[in-house]
Formats: C-alpha cells, sequence, structure tokens
C-alpha cells in the first residue's frame, strides 16, 4: 500500500457525541493526516470542547451556524478535506461505533487502485451480527434491498453504514450541493456513485453498539425516503440506459414495459366485459392478455440481470 506520499483525511460529524469524541480522536492513528471535526450546531457544543481539550496538531474543527444533519455535515467535511488536497477521505460517526483501527483497512482497495469507494459491510459475520438490535437488522436488510435497486451497486449489502472511504478524484465530479442533507445521505451518495460509474468495494467489518442513540426515526423512512428512492431509481434508468448509453437492456426495458401494461390493461378490459356479459372468455382472449404480460415480464428479468451484470469495475484513477 502506497501511502507515503497520499493524504488521507477523517471526516467526523459532531453532534450530540461530546462523551465519545475525544476518546475517537485519541484512537486515529499516524496514517491519518487531517482529523476534521464538522460541529453540527451541536447542542452538547462539542466542537468547542473539541478544541479546548485536544492536544492533536491534526485536528480541524468546522463549525455549522446552524444544523444541517449528518450528510450536511459529511459533506462540509468533504470540501475542507478538499481545500486541504486530501487524495482519500474517511468518514466515521463520532459516536464510538467504527473502530479507527480499520481506516488502513478501508483505504487500501482506494490506494491499490481498486476501488473508488469503500463502504463498510456489518452483515458479513453471522456472529457479530446478532448483536445489532434485531429493528435495526430488518429495517437495515429492507433497505439493502431497495438500495440495490436504486443504485445499481447489488454488490453492496450495508448501504446505510456511515464507515466509509472515498477517493477525492471522485469527490471531485460528485454534485455535493445536490445530495440530500439528513439521513438520505447514504444512499443518495450511492445513486451519485452509480450515475458516476464508480466503483465500490464492500468491506467486511463488525459493528459496536454502546449506549448512544440514534436519532434516526422509522417514521421518517416510511414517509420521507420512498418517494425519494422512487425518484432516484427512475433518474439512473435513464441517465444509465438512455441519456448516456443504449444498449440491450434499454431495448428490453421499452419493450418490456409496453408488452406487461398492454397485457394487463387488455386482461382488465376483457375480464370486465366477461363479467358485465356473464360470458366465459374464450382460451384465444384469455392469451392475449397473458402472453404479452409473460414476454413482458421476462424481457424485465432479462434487462435486471443486465443490470447486475452491469456493476462498474473499472476505478476513476485507471480510466485517466
Amino acid at each position: 500500500m502506497e501511502a507515503n506520499n497520499k493524504k488521507v483525511a477523517v471526516v467526523i460529524p459532531s453532534y450530540r457525541v461530546k462523551s465519545h469524541i475525544l476518546p475517537l480522536l485519541k484512537q486515529i492513528g499516524e496514517e491519518v493526516h487531517h482529523i476534521i471535526v464538522v460541529d453540527d450546531k451541536c447542542p452538547e457544543e462539542s466542537g468547542k470542547y473539541v478544541l479546548e481539550n485536544n492536544h492533536d496538531p491534526r485536528v480541524i474543527v468546522v463549525f455549522h451556524e446552524q444544523n444541517k444533519g449528518v450528510g450536511g455535515a459529511v459533506k462540509t467535511g468533504y470540501k475542507k478535506a478538499l481545500e486541504l488536497e486530501a487524495n482519500v477521505v474517511v468518514k466515521l460517526d463520532g459516536d464510538g461505533q467504527m473502530d479507527p483501527a480499520l481506516i488502513k483497512s478501508f483505504i487500501r482497495p482506494i490506494l491499490n487502485q481498486e476501488a473508488d469507494y469503500v463502504k463498510g459491510n456489518r452483515f458479513f459475520n453471522p456472529q457479530t451480527l446478532m448483536q445489532m438490535p434485531k429493528v435495526r437488522l430488518f429495517g437495515n436488510s429492507m433497505l439493502s434491498l431497495v438500495n440495490k435497486f436504486v443504485s445499481g451497486y447489488w454488490n453492496v449489502m450495508d448501504p446505510t453504514n456511515g464507515y466509509t472511504a472515498i477517493h477525492t478524484a471522485v469527490l471531485k465530479v460528485l454534485p455535493l450541493d445536490k445530495i440530500a442533507d439528513r439521513y438520505f445521505f447514504e444512499s443518495d451518495m450511492l445513486f451519485r456513485l452509480g450515475v458516476a460509474r464508480a466503483v465500490v468495494y464492500d468491506l467486511a467489518m463488525d459493528a459496536k453498539y454502546g449506549d448512544e442513540k440514534s436519532s434516526l426515526k422509522i417514521s421518517r423512512i416510511i414517509f420521507e425516503f420512498p418517494s425519494k428512492y422512487m425518484s432516484r431509481f427512475f433518474k439512473r434508468i435513464f441517465y444509465c440506459y438512455f441519456l448516456r448509453d443504449f444498449n440491450i437492456a434499454s431495448i428490453q426495458l421499452v419493450i418490456g414495459i409496453i408488452l406487461f401494461i398492454f397485457g394487463i390493461i387488455t386482461g382488465i378490459v376483457y375480464w370486465t366485459k366477461s363479467i358485465q356479459l356473464n360470458v366465459p372468455a374464450s382460451s384465444g382472449t384469455v392469451m392475449l392478455a397473458a402472453l404479452p404480460v409473460i414476454l413482458g415480464f421476462q424481457l424485465l428479468l432479462s434487462a435486471l440481470n443486465f443490470d447486475i451484470q452491469n456493476i462498474p469495475q473499472k476505478p476513476f484513477c485507471k480510466r485517466y
């Protein structure tokens, strides 16, 4: 791993983590050149607390005048890392759940030019997985499936995991100001990376659960996330299969959707007529509705298979 001439920065969003932040900073190793703590208008004044009690010269504290959420804090940290000309930026939560000893593992695939973005996967080890609260485990499993469709990264199992590392070459091409500020940030990052065709590496890791409390509410996921997921999904399909490229999957999607909808509408029309006239539909009529549905569904499955096989494989650093 050639890290001698590469600058590594760590971004730590800081909100209600005053009791965890200093012990976390002390655990960050020498492989990191800059530690950026972003005080997201923390009511505990954790940023001020760090300035007064921290003695590590690598630490830089940035303050928000108003709360922007975890995504907004991370984006501020990313922008600061770009100003510092870092090559790799690692994001750590300030609550102590993420082990700083894993930073070397997170930056290795990027420094070795194997990936553009590394994301932690807490679902790899079944034994440590049992430590995760059951509600969180179920919720993450469902969100994982949805994120695969939305982002196109079918190899990523833990999309909501905030332990990440990113190459700044990719960071520079992402529209940071358009990425969601709050808890949808992680999912939106994957969507933006998918549009940019960045290579994402799934890294197995263990998670720690202590006395920290999550601010993410289930109601927020249920009522806010679906429309955002739907919007990103259709945007990705349009960008990747019609705007910037047109391939066999594009044809399968168009014809498949037309046939499927035609079959459904035809079936409903003839089924309604059959009930109104009290006359059983003929086998030919049934086939007129069923065959387009079957063929359309098969084409959509083929397009899905193409999408699964179409995961980005070539990192940014090897393209230019």
